[in-house]
């Protein structure tokens, strides 16, 4: 009675088991979950950090005013399309779709992409930098700041400031929902991390409901700032970050969850992250907060489950009241009842589903 009831068929096979029901159940909603470690790892998140630019917006931007110094507005669309073609950054591409003049590659130098700075081109013989204040400043240019909200992208032609464009992006629709979901969820922190000027930044996190933002982060700012909320995080829970673009790379490796978007996302954050949302929408992060939390809750049940039956039983088994029927179900029994509540894990609405 002894041998048979001490198996340990039920823990070992249920436990995995509602690790892989979890997995699969979210995969079937779109999210990849790269492993149970990292699973149990978002069922303790209580701080959620965002990238602003294709993570909480939707990434496509468009060009709504142009303000030129000393050339035409076209001149200026020009020189900052020939630099911008060869980035992949989603601003680059509304400032080539604004653009109307033919852009001749032969007619290109060096060229070499600034990390949270822009770009910079030899395009005819002449030095054009495309990028933020930061990189004006680096390079000498006298320029000047813009009273209309929006990215404002700065242009420079041997070092001569030459005007700036000002591109707007828009919000993903669900992007205020997924904020008060976490919220309603328990999440004690939300904070948006951006490379955008302070104003912008928090336009759009007023707009959506974010408590906290830092905006007018570089790269290696982003992941400081990372560090420093992760030292601030009380001790038991772990943060995540969600970002979508080559720059968040080294952010969601630090982060003790991170999360991807796996359709306009980067291979570089694809691969550095630990959750990837297919669908690029911020509500599904919600989602599988719910998932992993309930799938935590079932092996906590099996075990709890399991360990106290076959306690049970062995104390019966000692005082010689328990069977060998007794002690198949202790070991057999449990395993199907555990293994039947293992697949609860594939049942979880979807937020947002009617």
């Amino acid at each position: 009675v002894f041998l048979v009831v001490s198996c340990p068929c039920a823990l070992v096979i249920s436990v995995p088991l509602s690790f892989f029901g979890g997995i699969g159940g979210a995969s079937k909603k779109g999210i990849l979950i790269k492993g149970s470690t990292y699973l149990e790892a978002l069922s303790k998140a209580d701080t959620f950090v965002f990238d602003k630019t294709g993570t909480l917006t939707k990434g496509s931007f468009r060009v709504v005013d142009v303000h030129p110094e000393e050339i035409s507005e076209e001149e200026l669309l020009g020189y900052a399309a020939a630099a911008e073609s060869f980035s992949g950054h989603p601003i680059a591409a509304s400032i080539l779709k604004a653009n109307s003049r033919r852009i001749d590659p032969d007619r290109f130098g060096e060229v070499a992409e600034l990390p949270g700075r822009g770009m910079k081109a030899v395009y005819d013989g002449k030095t054009v930098c495309v990028g933020n204040c930061a990189l004006m400043d680096d390079i000498g240019a006298d320029w000047h700041d813009c009273e209309l909200t929006g990215t404002i992208v700065h242009v420079s032609v041997n070092c001569k400031y030459m005007g700036h464009i000002i591109i707007s992006d828009e919000p993903k629709p669900d992007s205020a929902a997924t904020v008060a979901g976490l919220q309603r969820a328990g999440v004690a922190r939300v904070v948006m991390l951006t490379g955008d000027k302070k104003a912008v930044g928090e336009a759009v996190a007023k707009e959506l409901g974010v408590p906290e933002v830092f905006a007018e982060l570089l790269p290696a700012d982003k992941v400081a700032k990372v560090e420093a909320l992760l030292a601030e995080k009380p001790e038991g829970t772990t943060l995540a970050f969600v970002g979508d673009g080559v720059n968040d790379a080294p952010v969601l490796t630090r982060a003790d969850v991170g999360v991807a978007m796996g359709a306009l996302g980067s291979d570089a954050a694809i691969e550095a992250a630990d959750v990837v949302l297919m669908d690029d929408k911020p509500s599904k992060l919600v989602t599988a907060l719910a998932i992993s939390r309930k799938t935590m809750r079932i092996v906590r049940e099996n075990i709890v489950f399991a360990l106290a039956v076959k306690a049970v039983i062995l104390a019966l088994g000692a005082l010689g009241i328990a069977t060998m029927w007794l002690a198949v179900f202790g070991d057999v029994g449990v395993l199907i009842l555990a293994v039947l509540n293992a697949m609860r894990t594939l049942n979880v609405k979807e937020f947002g589903a009617e």
